[in-house]
This record gives structure tokens, sequence and C-alpha cells, in this order.
């Protein structure tokens, strides 16, 4: 159906226009906790290594990866945007990005026709052709490809991408078997707690490194109980853990997380949506505590969004590399980023 953003724009398809306010408020989050990306959006708007970019993309729609659409644009690019998932899209961030003058077409729950037809709308535009593709999956090149290979004398590059982080297992029982095996298939780095000996040593003989608990709090991502035990983490290593640290339960019962040490009046409880909170520490630390410490289910189910501030940031940083390259630097291949770039946040 048509609708018009508040300047009259139309070039978007999307759920609800109405929904634009809120979808703001996710996005003013998500770069509370993209701090590398905001940085990158502070240093280089001002030269704008994008202009003249003229990029179509083909990611996730939700809050965090609209801070990356956003800081391309304040970069000098043009963008024009489909979702890659036909369920990950949040509704209310892509009414924000339409109300906000981009191209979106996008919104959950589509059909695989509509996902098509999405991308097409993207590409297929009279008097726009993409100079830059960003892709996660490669659909969007895919799409191109098959049905428009000439767009590509006109493309620099192509910046496809996939995301990985850091995550301790506390307990190496059944369900820290299967989270430890799920994890490492996915390219987390696991670590694993474990009390019990022979567990330990079937953790040790699948590959993963033992630690205690207290060694690598402060480095990881991510938390998971599941030792059937009580007190597991206690608030003093919640204190030190990072910004921005998910913890979660995933054995049975609801007692390995003291939750109860969160709720004293120095903490600040936030609810983002159902099932996912916000702890905020007096300097402004937040850890993301999913289901209340409860077992956790699929409802919990997304990226953290510092981890897609990394690969946001190096997204961008390759598209400025790309596009700026001098002629010859890359042939028709496929390049890893290089290191100097994974460096530099």
């Amino acid at each position: 159906k048509q609708q018009k953003n508040s300047k009259g724009n139309a070039d978007f398809c999307i759920k609800n226009i109405k929904q634009a306010d809120f979808g703001r408020r996710e996005i003013e989050i998500a770069e509370q906790e993209m701090p590398a990306l905001m940085a990158l959006r502070k240093r280089a708007q001002g030269e704008k290594p994008l202009a003249g970019a003229k990029i179509v993309g083909c990611t996730h729609i939700t809050a965090q990866t609209a801070v990356l659409m956003e800081t391309l644009s304040a970069l000098g690019a043009q963008c024009r945007w489909a979702a890659c998932n036909i369920y990950s899209t949040q509704n209310e961030v892509a009414a924000a990005l339409a109300e906000g003058g981009f191209s979106v077409f996008a919104w959950k729950g589509e059909s695989e026709d509509d996902f098509w037809w999405c991308i097409d709308r993207c590409v297929n535009v009279e008097g726009w052709q993409p100079n830059m593709i960003l892709d996660d999956g490669g659909d969007l090149t895919h799409w191109i490809y098959k049905k428009y290979p000439n767009m590509f004398k006109k493309i620099k590059g192509i910046v496809e991408e996939s995301v990985t982080g850091q995550v301790v297992v506390c307990g190496y029982g059944e369900v820290g078997k299967g989270c430890s095996a799920a994890l490492k298939a996915m390219g987390s780095i696991v670590y694993v707690t474990e009390i019990d000996p022979i567990c330990a040593l079937q953790a040790c003989m699948d590959g993963f490194r033992l630690v205690k608990l207290n060694e690598v709090i402060r480095q990881v991502d991510i938390v998971i109980t599941c030792t059937g035990n009580k007190n597991v983490v206690v608030r003093e290593y919640m204190d030190r853990m990072k910004n921005g640290c998910i913890v979660c339960n995933m054995g049975h019962s609801n007692t390995e997380i003291d939750v109860a040490s969160l709720r004293t009046p120095e903490l600040t409880w936030e609810r983002v949506r159902s099932q996912v909170d916000h702890v905020i520490w007096p300097d402004g630390k937040r850890i993301v505590l999913l289901a209340e410490g409860r077992l956790l289910n699929l409802s919990c189910s997304t990226v953290p969004t510092f981890v897609l501030s990394i690969t946001a940031t190096t997204q961008a940083l390759a598209l400025i590399e790309l596009y700026n390259a001098p002629e010859g630097r890359y042939k028709q291949d496929v390049y890893l980023l290089p290191k100097k770039m994974g460096m530099m946040h």
C-alpha cells in the first residue's frame, strides 16, 4: 500500500510509517551501545569519504543496522535497503528509516515472493544505479548477478559479512554440552566452567578451554548458566562484567543467576522488550539479562548490539576502502578484510 513520510516521500515499502517515533527511540538506544560506529561517524563525517557512493544493501533491518545505514549516509553515501531475512525486520525501525528519508523495502513476515520483490525494488530504479553492494548472506549479489549482470560494470566492490563472539558456558552436563557445541558451530570462542572432574575432563577432550569464572568474567560477551546449581553467577561477578554483557540461564530452575541481588536502589532496570531487561549501574554500564534469569527460550534470540557495532563498523570501513581504492588495487576476486582495518577498532 502507498504510504508517505512527513516530507511527502513515498519511495519505500514498509508495514506502518506511524511507528517511526518508536523506531527512532530504539535506534537511539542502539547508538549508545555502538561506540565504534558512532566514533567513525563523528570522525569521518567532515571529510565525507563516501560522497558519491550509491550503496544498495541487504541486511537484517534492526535498530543496530539502522545505526550503520545512518552512519553511511552521514559519510556521504546514498542508500537503498532491503531485508536479508523474512522474519528479522523490526517494523518500527523500518518506519523510522523511511521517515528519515531512506528507501527501505522490508517488513516482518515477508513471503518468499515479497522478499525478492523488495530486493528488486532496491536495485531496479530509474535514474539510480548502485556502485557498491553491502550484503549479508549473498542474496542481493545473487539477484543482480541473475537479473542485471551489466550492473557489475559500475560496481566498485561488494562487502559481505558474518559475526562471531566470546562466550562462557557454566556447567558441562547435557545442556552445557549442547550449548557449547552449538556456540562452537556458530564460530564463538567458548570457555567452560565445571566443578565435576569427569565433566571437566569431557570438556577438555571436546576441545574447550576450562576456566574459573572469575578469570574470564571481565572479557566475555555472553554468560550462559546450565549447572543445575544455585548462585553460580553472583552480584560480585555481575559488578565486574563488561558493558553489554548478556547474562542468561539454560538450566531448568531460575536459581543459577542471583537476580535478587540486582534489585537494589543503585541499579536501574529498564525493560527493553518482553524477556529482555537492561540492568544499569551508576556509572552507565549495563548488562543484558534475558528472561529474568529463568530458563531461556527461543523468544530471546537475536545478535548483541555491541558485536554488531564492530561488524557494522568493519562493513563501513570496507565500503570506504573499496570505494576509494585506486584502480588496480583489487582485481575481480574475493578479498578478506585487511588486518589493519580489522584492528582499527
